[in-house]
């Protein structure tokens, strides 16, 4: 059964990076998204397993971005994880209290991210 994650990054580098990583897992596709809203209408017309975002991002950020996804009924389970170079301590704190599952600042190992992914995917 193929499990798919959305990394919503707009670099492409720190995007490509995390793509590579999670590839080593059997049976996950990864899709990309370059944007907030890129994302929600993703999740609006395909299931996904888990997504992973960047706090700052274009237009609409990584905050309001898991805000949008945990006030639809059908996302209020779906992993998500945080990569971020936000330096505010009280970061890692408020993304929890808006419903990530994870977060990572930058730099970060991509393996770490993995198994993390792992962990919250086999929970599900």
């Amino acid at each position: 059964m193929s499990r798919t994650v959305l990394i919503v990054e707009d670099t492409e580098m720190c995007s490509d990076v995390l793509e590579v990583a999670l590839l080593a897992m059997p049976d996950v596709q990864v899709e990309s998204a370059a944007s907030a809203e890129q994302a929600l209408e993703y999740l609006d017309e395909r299931h996904v397993s888990a997504v992973i975002t960047d706090l700052n991002l274009p237009k609409m950020d990584g905050f309001e971005l898991i805000e949008r996804i945990r006030s639809r009924p059908a996302n209020a389970q779906l992993p998500i994880l945080v990569i971020s170079g936000d330096t505010d301590p009280r970061t890692p704190e408020r993304v929890r209290r808006l419903g990530a599952d994870a977060f990572f600042t930058k730099p970060y190992s991509p393996g770490a991210v993995r198994e993390k992914l792992e962990q919250l995917i086999h929970e599900a």
